[in-house]
């Protein structure tokens, strides 16, 4: 099948779910969505216990479609600058110090304790898996998805200073997240005598320092370069091709693609508005990211639906699964535990803080795409269907009960004051 008849079938059957959802469920986009395709794949796997070839036909359709490649290296770009582009630096700086703790310190605290506890409980239950490829899974599950969470927090009323954290934190743990995960699959690939501490810290200096400045740097030739025309058609096929371009110079130069379109897209977003564009080039350029993040969302949320195609259905690997749930919501409240408790009094984080970042921390495709990138020997299936399970629950169990949770820690505060 070809991967134009693939793009369609997925397109009209996110328009399906979509109308579906919106007409009946009335769920948040993105949760309704994945709803409706597990809903259909649990259809298109019973009528596989009748009809084997009706399954064979499916399963050949979501193993012909590389996930990995898709988010990685074509969705993930556009989703983190659209992101990124309608995020307001005046409210993100002053939270800037507990976030870049939250994205970094935060995120290797986590890898490392989900990576722990995770190695005692196999071996406590008689399924070893050696400890770097704990290590690993640790470091794929622990990036959150800033997309699910932000439509959820806005119904809930959420406060700014609460919403700016939960998504700037997920903005910048995606890229340093992938960039911990690259760092450890080197390691378990060649092993730990092969690779020195200095090539590891190079390693990480030169994804994320580089990252970081190209991102400024291709952010300010894109302002640059608007700065100069007024022709909103000329200025979104700008941004298209910072979003392209600069992803694919990231790559070839080993830097992070992710972290270096967060900062052109926060650069873009918050110089050019005032300075670049006019009122009508800024109300294009808005409108047609939100529609890229939102046709992307639904095509990638369904997609997370149809991967319970592929994934291994083994009552062991479920049940690990199940336990990596409280695993990974215990490994990051702990890793958030030291970044609140230094900035808490000077920052006045509202009560529960902890509480509702931890819950609001939910898993999403990047989890999934970096598991589909494991090697067999490393836990590929086991691992998978884990991941899978903790994203479902994060998704869905997380996704539908976050805003009931804000709105309760909220009338608390306010009963309190």
């Amino acid at each position: 099948m070809g991967i134009f008849t693939i793009i369609t079938l997925l397109t009209v059957l996110s328009a399906i779910f979509a109308y579906i959802n919106t007409k009946f469920l009335k769920l948040p986009f993105t949760i309704g969505l994945m709803i409706m395709a597990i809903a259909f794949t649990l259809v298109v796997l019973g009528l596989g216990v009748v009809e084997k070839e009706i399954l064979e036909e499916a399963k050949l359709l979501i193993q012909s479609i590389d996930f990995e490649t898709i988010l990685l290296d074509i969705m993930l770009s556009f989703l983190l600058f659209a992101g990124a582009l309608h995020t307001k630096l005046d409210v993100l700086k002053n939270y800037r110090a507990p976030i870049g703790l939250f994205a970094t310190i935060g995120v290797l605290i986590s890898t490392f304790l989900i990576g722990g506890m995770m190695y005692g409980i196999t071996q406590l239950l008689n399924y070893p898996i050696d400890f770097i490829y704990c290590l690993l899974f640790g470091s794929l599950i622990s990036p959150t998805d800033p997309i699910a969470v932000l439509g959820i927090l806005k119904e809930a009323n959420a406060p700014k200073k609460l919403e700016i954290k939960i998504v700037g934190e997920s903005l910048f743990n995606d890229g340093v997240g992938v960039v911990v995960f690259l760092v450890i699959f080197g390691i378990a690939q060649k092993g730990l005598g092969a690779i020195s501490f200095g090539e590891v810290a190079f390693l990480f200096a030169e994804e994320v320092g580089g990252g970081i400045i190209l991102g400024l740097l291709l952010g300010w030739v894109a302002f640059q370069l608007m700065k100069t025309i007024d022709h909103y058609e000329t200025e979104v096929m700008i941004t298209l091709a910072l979003v392209m371009g600069g992803y694919s110079l990231a790559s070839y130069l080993h830097f992070s693609g992710p972290l270096a379109i967060v900062v052109a897209g926060l650069f873009i977003g918050n110089r050019s508005p005032e300075i670049a564009w006019s009122e009508t080039t800024q109300n294009y350029v808005d409108k047609f990211w939100e529609l890229v993040d939102v046709f992307l969302n639904a095509i990638l949320f369904v997609l997370i639906g149809f991967e319970l195609l592929i994934v291994t259905i083994d009552a062991k690997y479920i049940l690990f699964g199940l336990i990596a749930i409280p695993v990974s919501l215990l490994a990051r409240y702990l890793a958030l535990s030291g970044p609140i408790a230094i900035f808490n009094n000077k920052l006045e984080f509202i009560p529960k803080t902890g509480m509702v970042m931890t819950w609001g921390g939910i898993r999403g495709g990047i989890s999934i795409a970096l598991a589909l990138s494991l090697e067999p020997q490393m836990g590929r299936e086991f691992f998978l269907t884990v991941t899978y399970v903790i994203v479902v629950f994060s998704i869905i169990g997380q996704g539908l009960t976050l805003g009931p949770l804000v709105k309760r820690v909220l009338k608390k505060e306010e009963a309190i004051n």
